[in-house]
């Protein structure tokens, strides 16, 4: 591996998800079980229709653009690529080529890996139409067009990766930028987001910069997850360099292949000796629209907050570590938890650390998103609270919210039923402490000889009398105070 170069490239599809109907029909945008729910005549390309664009698909193209820092166009214009296949019923596709200019070329996309701040260069990003999906069943095939011209972004990057490992962290970095943005929920289990691999290893001694010293781009069609796509370059990588090392690789053809998720392999689909000629042309029946300057401001205006301007808040005014806070902004949804609890008045520091070691460690376990959970951000923040304001031992707290999470049951229901209510009286504390060195007098004589841990065990004995109840803290200094008096 250390004699050759990685060369990785990606394009990225990701469904816009957050406009109620398509790109260019007025059918309805979103996910239905219940197949070919979503589709009317502009979808199947019967005759006579006509597409309308849909206006705030392109704000969000453009907003996209703005995103990845890439040039704006001056007029939104689409075309035709034709080819045939059956889920694309008209013949061809509504899309946009890269001349004259897409929503959005020549931006980048910088994020942290390894604790270095890399930069992926993007060559284009455009807005086109989703396919139909396929399902292929024994002898037969379904084809469901809800899917079809759902308003969909393909985002090409230069070949920058240097392995699957940075793939990842680009395409989690691109996947919450479209999220934090409002863009897109870039679901993978819902097929809102996709992406197409090539992966090429030249010799590390030659000079990258020239693409005559590259070697042959392989290309990974329509890998559908994350995970997916880090295995499939790891795979690829291997491959190639075991040609490489069998003097095989110079035989090796440009060529399109499929993951197999279940092989865990690459497998050969056709080669790719010449560009398919697509015969792009213009899109007659869709006219050029102006991307004014007014247009691009109202826009720009409205982009929230995106990951990295977050991780900055959390940092500097939360005083989290750098971190924890790329861990709370991994995902939206997570992020906008962990804000809900800082409005509702819960400290930052506590409630990033059982957002982190609780809630993420119960979401990962059985692989659930965070809106899934019965335990809101108000149930949350109320269980901390009662810790902070010592109502509640910490134990009793991680107690109570697994229960809740576990039974979706209300906290305070839990605590009622359970008797869980911490007790901060001292009189009935020190009754107990007596209670406890009474039969326990010999630890009394080792404490004073030096021996200072029985203290724990004395303070596991008054918290199993009380059932859990008694405040830890005051049971504890009570019970030094009472020791040292004997």
């Amino acid at each position: 591996m250390d004699k050759y170069k990685v060369m990785v490239g990606l394009e990225l599809h990701c469904e816009i998800s957050k406009t109620k109907s398509k790109v260019f029909s007025q059918a309805r945008n979103g996910y239905n079980e219940e197949p070919n729910a979503n589709v009317v005549p502009v979808d199947l390309g019967l005759p006579g229709t006509l597409p309308v664009v849909n206006k705030k698909a392109c704000e969000f193209a453009l907003m996209a653009s703005m995103c990845f820092n890439c040039k704006l166009p001056e007029y939104i214009y689409f075309e035709r690529k034709n080819y045939y296949y059956p889920d694309l019923p008209k013949g061809f596709q509504t899309t946009q080529e890269t001349k004259p200019a897409p929503v959005g070329s020549y931006g980048y996309v910088e994020f942290k890996f390894n604790d270095e701040i890399k930069k992926v260069r993007i060559n284009n990003l455009h807005l086109e139409e989703d396919a139909a999906s396929m399902v292929h069943a024994g002898s037969s095939s379904y084809i469901n067009y809800s899917r079809a011209g759902v308003p969909l972004l393909e985002l090409v990057t230069e070949p920058d990766i240097e392995s699957a490992d940075e793939a990842v962290a680009f395409l989690e970095t691109v996947r919450s930028i479209y999220q934090f943005a409002g863009i897109s929920d870039a679901d993978s289990k819902l097929g809102q987001i996709k992406s197409d691999v090539n992966v090429s290893i030249m010799d590390k001694n030659l000079d990258s910069t020239n693409p005559a010293n590259w070697g042959t781009k392989i290309e990974i069609k329509n890998v559908n997850s994350i995970g997916g796509i880090r295995d499939a370059i790891n795979y690829e990588i291997k491959r190639q360099i075991e040609l490489k090392e069998d003097n095989k690789y110079d035989e090796m053809k440009q060529q399109t292949r499929r993951w197999d998720e279940d092989k865990q392999e690459t497998i050969f689909m056709r080669e790719k000796v010449d560009a398919i000629d697509y015969k792009y042309f213009i899109e007659p029946n869709i006219p050029k629209y102006k991307v004014t300057k007014e247009w691009l401001d109202e826009i720009r205006s409205k982009i929230p907050m995106l990951p990295k301007e977050r991780i900055d808040k959390y940092m500097h005014e939360y005083n989290l570590s750098e971190y924890d806070s790329t861990i709370l902004v991994k995902e939206k949804n997570i992020s906008d938890y962990f804000e809900d609890t800082i409005k509702l008045g819960l400290d930052p520091k506590i409630s990033a650390n059982w957002i982190i070691s609780v809630i993420l460690g119960y979401l990962n376990k059985y692989d659930l998103d965070i809106s899934e959970i019965y335990v809101n951000a108000n149930m949350f923040t109320e269980i901390l609270k009662l810790m902070v304001n010592n109502e509640i031992s910490s134990k009793q707290a991680k107690d109570v919210l697994l229960i809740a999470l576990d039974e979706k049951k209300d906290p305070k229901t839990i605590i009622e039923e359970k008797g869980m209510k911490q007790n901060s009286d001292q009189d009935f504390i020190l009754s107990v402490i007596n209670e406890v060195l009474s039969e326990h007098l010999d630890l009394i004589n080792d404490y004073k000889n030096g021996k200072v841990n029985v203290v724990d065990f004395l303070v596991g004995q008054v918290m199993k009398k009380t059932r859990g109840q008694a405040n830890p803290t005051i049971t504890r200094s009570s019970l030094i105070s009472e020791i040292e008096k004997r």
